[in-house]
């Protein structure tokens, strides 16, 4: 079989059978085509020549190793840009996919990825930052222009509610939800009466996966002010659109363009740190383990399948524990 047409049968299986979500969809695509490049350029046009020596090879040149596949010629001619360990390790846990795949579908004969090691990836700690810092630019993302309102609004959403920021763009009106999280008040015909005190969103996240987020007054007052006095004028400008977040032509806001808000927010408050929609992601969740959340509620906040991913932040509260354990403890100084 081609591996074009093994990576298309995937890809369908994929969409279809997994429900995965279209950005996951568009990383397979990207980490397959890029497999296939590797395979024609080793003359290799039928993913039944494929064994585990051959994926083992993949694996050395995507680390950056170039490996020599006869003696005549030079190891080191040409050697590729390295990826790093978690783009290697996505990368080949797609590859590993499409083979088992095609393997338990009964389209090749082996199953090429057994016993395959990928490089471990390194932990890497989440970066959040300080709740004075999160302050200042929610400060600065204010402004009484429709831009400044829609930008207050967009920002302390996603520090309230910890939503990723393609979670934040896909958010139509009928997402925000009354106080009760049940979806029984008109956030978008009364927004000052029904979010000033807070309420819900329904967030779709990986997989498709729904879940409610509540979020508080501050955001709740911000939506309002954004609703009544900015989005009407900015949606009359497009051609319609559901989307709860909008530019200034009435589309729906890109994730490029809410990078865009937070980092010129960042600079006007003067922060020298890197700052990204994921950056108030980490907060959201920094914060809350140090205000006494538990993991298990951070992890539904957040939408993570796996309770490891989220106790990587208990590492970044470390600091905070050590400061009470000297507080409190009789004999810890």
């Amino acid at each position: 079989m081609k591996p074009a047409d093994g990576a298309a049968r995937y890809l369908r299986h994929v969409a279809i059978e997994r429900g995965l979500s279209r950005n996951t969809q568009a990383a397979y695509r990207r980490d397959l085509d890029a497999y296939a490049d590797w395979l024609t350029g080793r003359g290799i046009d039928d993913l039944a020549r494929v064994d585990p020596e051959t994926l083992a090879r993949y694996v050395a040149e995507l680390s950056g190793a170039r490996i020599a596949e006869d003696p005549g010629e030079d190891p080191a001619e040409d050697p590729p840009a390295p990826l790093s360990q978690a783009s290697i390790a996505r990368r080949m846990s797609t590859v590993r996919g499409l083979h088992r795949f095609l393997f338990e579908e009964g389209l090749l004969p082996d199953f090429a990825g057994s016993g395959l090691r990928t490089p471990k990836r390194t932990q890497r700690l989440p970066k959040a930052l300080a709740m004075d810092q999160i302050q200042a630019i929610l400060d600065a993302a204010g402004g009484e222009d429709p831009v400044g309102l829609r930008d207050r609004a967009l920002l302390e959403l996603l520090y309230a509610s910890g939503a990723r920021v393609s979670e934040i763009t896909a958010l139509d009106l009928d997402d925000l939800l009354a106080g009760s999280g049940s979806g029984d008040g008109d956030a978008w015909t009364d927004p000052e009466r029904v979010l000033g005190g807070g309420g819900f969103i329904r967030v779709t996240g990986k997989g498709s996966k729904q879940r409610v987020v509540p979020y508080g007054g501050y955001a709740g007052r911000a939506l309002a002010a954004y609703l009544v006095r900015a989005r009407p004028g900015m949606v009359a400008r497009g051609a319609g659109t559901p989307a709860l977040f909008v530019g200034p032509r009435g589309a729906r806001m890109s994730r490029q363009s809410v990078w865009l808000a937070i980092r010129a927010a960042a600079e006007r408050a003067g922060i020298a740190a890197e700052v990204s929609p994921h950056t108030m992601r980490h907060s959201f969740a920094t914060h809350l383990l140090a205000g006494g959340a538990d993991v298990r509620t951070v992890q539904e906040l957040l939408g993570h399948s796996s309770v490891t991913t989220t106790q990587l932040y208990t590492k970044v509260t470390a600091d905070t524990l050590r400061e009470h354990y000297l507080m409190s403890h009789p004999r810890a100084r």
